[in-house]
């Protein structure tokens, strides 16, 4: 395939321009006979699936604009080499937790990858009440790793500043998240949407100075703090499920920032599909229980990151920060315990104030999410979506006074009750 002018591939031209590529005909098997589907449903790229005699395969392109909005709002190929970079990184972090990748191209914008089945988007399984074995613990534990192993906790003090130099040029999905979620919710930005219904929470919440101020100092911290490599948009759209398996995909946003905004993300994502759940009952009250599994889900996570990321602390603490030499090595393990639960403590306050950021932006911004989306009756989804504005205020303005997961479920039980509309 030519690499010299960039091409959108289709599912037509698609076995003509990657059928010379020797990973697809070992993979899939010779390109006369494979069909080609576009599934692409998210914001940005084009995502194809390829089957042949041999197997299946995943081939994705980026596009020089925002799929979502068009031609309108262009957007850089270099996105795919970002993703390209943390795919690898994430799967030497956490081996089995990402999409194998077997070819990329940087000039057509191009990732070739491991295509999961029989998985599904987490996110459309949680709308379909099913449950997935081990959620929470595989969660927890590819935060804790893959956040860990790429920080001065772990790595060679160069390899990180190469590192972050690297995906420092992530410019562009950058200034998205740093626009869409963390400014455009709290002022009329020409591109967000809401609920009808959510009129009179929408003008509360813009008109809080408080919380404007919280989600500025957010925004500085994620602007500013370069402590770790980023999944950058850790959401249950960009999770693959089976019964039993649990991997992470789309690592385009990668960037270097605070370890506790994978957390927060991921924590935001499954409140959210917790205040869902009423607007998708077919009978009052039975999504009560899938609702108790989800916030089940949540603590579990949480405590399978501490415990993990606590793990690491204790046998891979290898890098320029809290170096055993200042404590196990001069026989104060004590002290490394303590700055161990300090540094957990602040990581979870930071991902409470993340959390409740991604709430309110994927309420009231541009990019919505289908656990919402789906609920039919405006009435029903507003009354759902005031509740998660509710409480993603509470979280921003009160994380620090927030202790444990278990005052966060406990919350999101009590709110699921009130009416915030």
């Amino acid at each position: 395939m030519s690499a010299e002018t960039y091409v959108a591939l289709t599912p037509a031209s698609l076995s003509a321009r990657l059928g010379d590529l020797a990973v697809l005909r070992e993979r899939v098997g010779p390109p006369e006979g494979w069909q080609v589907r576009e599934v692409g449903d998210g914001n940005l790229n084009l995502v194809f699936i390829v089957t042949g005699a041999a197997g299946q395969a995943v081939v994705k392109q980026a596009l020089p604009y925002v799929r979502l909005v068009g031609e309108s709002w262009p957007l850089p190929l270099k996105r795919s080499f970002f993703e390209y970079n943390a795919l690898i990184r994430q799967a030497a972090r956490d081996p089995g937790s990402v999409p194998a990748v077997w070819h990329f191209d940087e000039a057509q914008a191009i990732v070739v990858m491991e295509y999961l089945t029989p998985h599904v988007i987490l996110r459309h399984a949680l709308i379909e009440g099913r449950r997935v074995a081990g959620l929470g613990e595989r969660l927890g534990e590819f935060c804790a790793r893959t956040l860990f192993r790429g920080s001065d906790l772990s790595m060679p003090a160069a390899a990180k500043k190469a590192d972050l130099a690297l995906f420092a040029g992530n410019v562009e999905l950058c200034d998205i998240t740093e626009n869409l979620v963390f400014s455009d919710p709290y002022f009329a930005a020409p591109m967000n949407r809401h609920t009808p219904g959510l009129d009179g929470i929408v003008a509360r919440l813009r008109g809080d100075l408080s919380l404007k101020v919280a989600a500025q100092h957010l925004k500085m911290a994620f602007t500013s703090r370069g402590e770790t490599l980023l999944h950058g948009d850790l959401h249950t759209g960009s999770i693959m499920v089976t019964d039993t398996e649990t991997r992470v995909i789309d690592p385009e946003f990668a960037t270097y920032g605070p370890m506790g905004f994978d957390v927060g993300m991921l924590i935001a994502n499954f409140l959210m599909a917790h205040f869902s759940q009423p607007g998708h009952e077919s009978a009052p009250g039975d999504r009560a229980e899938h609702q108790g599994w989800l916030l089940s889900v949540l603590e579990t996570l949480w405590r399978s990151f501490a415990a993990e990321f606590g793990h690491l602390w204790r046998t891979e603490r290898r890098g320029i920060l809290y170096q055993a030499s200042l404590y196990e090595d001069q026989g104060h393990g004590l002290a490394s315990e303590q700055a161990l639960a300090d540094l957990l403590g602040r990581i979870w306050t930071d991902a409470l104030g993340f959390c409740g950021i991604e709430m309110h932006r994927r309420i009231l911004g541009l990019a919505h999410n289908a656990d919402f989306e789906r609920i039919a009756d405006e009435g029903r989804r507003a009354a759902c979506e005031a509740r998660a504005l509710a409480m993603g205020r509470q979280l921003m303005l009160g994380a620090c006074a927030i202790r444990g997961i278990d005052a966060v479920t406990a919350m999101a039980r009590r709110m699921d009750k009130e009416d915030h509309l």
